[in-house]
């Protein structure tokens, strides 16, 4: 980091299902970030040797800058109301506190945030999506995440500060929710049910296993540049049917595939997938930041 010393990083919602893999690959490069948890979460033993700071921010008291140590970079993962993708509390309750609280922070002192938003952003386009496409999110979630990607560009007008903003495709591995499609095929082959329902297994998509999802979040954070909008994601296509034939295939499970079960969801288009050229870009360029 310019000047020398040790990074000093923070991390919201580091107990999530990416934020524990954030970690994980911080502590991999010989980071040790602070961890901003709400008041009642429950931090696994796994994390138990870093600094915690518990606060919800929606109230988030005056001196949260310095509480949590007044880091150089803050990794901004946290975000309620999922996985209820329509829900109107995502810009009715969530956007507000979410700005307040990174104003706030922004204002006290930090200089540098990566803040994850989500491929839905983009709405109903189709084919590969590039960070140069105008957004058209088509639920409140991707609304909510898009308005605050634009207030958190407006307030660098008079606050300025690098942001990266980690627009996030889709992810599978340890520990994401149990209602997710990889952990409920796990549990019908655990349960031995001969097949398993899901839609039609033809949409398209990209997913990128969460481990790689936290190593490019990672990266991004150690540029210390203003990077914008930035696509996390494979760049690979891939539907869903074939990728579930995948996991039992490497797993060597014996189930069928009951397809169209379910109705395709309709907050997605059928068949799009991220652009990563912005993203190694970034990450080929020197670092400002110091660290490995």
């Amino acid at each position: 980091m310019p000047g020398g010393g040790r990074l000093r990083i923070a991390v919201s919602g580091a107990t999530g299902f990416i934020g524990r893999h954030v970690v994980a690959e911080l502590e991999r490069r010989s980071l040790a970030p602070t961890l901003i948890c709400r008041p009642q979460t429950v931090v696994p033993d796994t994390l138990s040797g870093h600094t915690v700071v518990r606060f919800d921010i929606a109230s988030q008291p005056e001196d949260a800058f310095d509480r949590i140590g007044r880091p150089d970079t803050l990794i901004h993962l946290a975000w309620g109301g999922l996985p209820n993708y329509k829900s109107l509390h995502h810009f009715e309750m969530e956007l507000p506190a979410q700005y307040a609280f990174l104003k706030s922070l922004i204002r006290s002192g930090l200089k540098n945030c990566v803040v994850t938003g989500t491929c839905l952003e983009y709405g109903h386009q189709t084919g590969q999506l590039d960070e140069t496409l105008d957004t058209r999110p088509s639920n409140p979630y991707a609304f909510a995440k898009d308005a605050l990607r634009r207030q958190l560009e407006f307030l660098q007008l008079t606050m300025p500060f690098s942001l990266t903003w980690a627009r996030l495709f889709y992810t599978y591995g340890d520990g994401q929710s149990p209602n997710s499609l990889k952990p409920q095929l796990e549990r019908a082959v655990r349960a031995g049910e001969p097949a398993f329902g899901m839609s039609g297994g033809e949409q398209v998509r990209d997913y990128l296993p969460v481990g790689d999802i936290a190593g490019r979040l990672v990266a991004l954070a150690l540029t210390a540049r203003d990077n914008g909008v930035v696509n996390v994601c494979s760049g690979t296509p891939v539907s869903v049917g074939a990728l579930v034939e995948r996991w039992i295939d490497e797993n060597g499970w014996s189930i069928a595939l009951d397809l169209g079960r379910y109705p395709y969801p309709d907050y997605e288009p059928m068949a799009f997938w991220g652009d990563t050229g912005k993203f190694f870009s970034v990450i080929s360029a020197p670092s400002e930041s110091g660290a490995a």
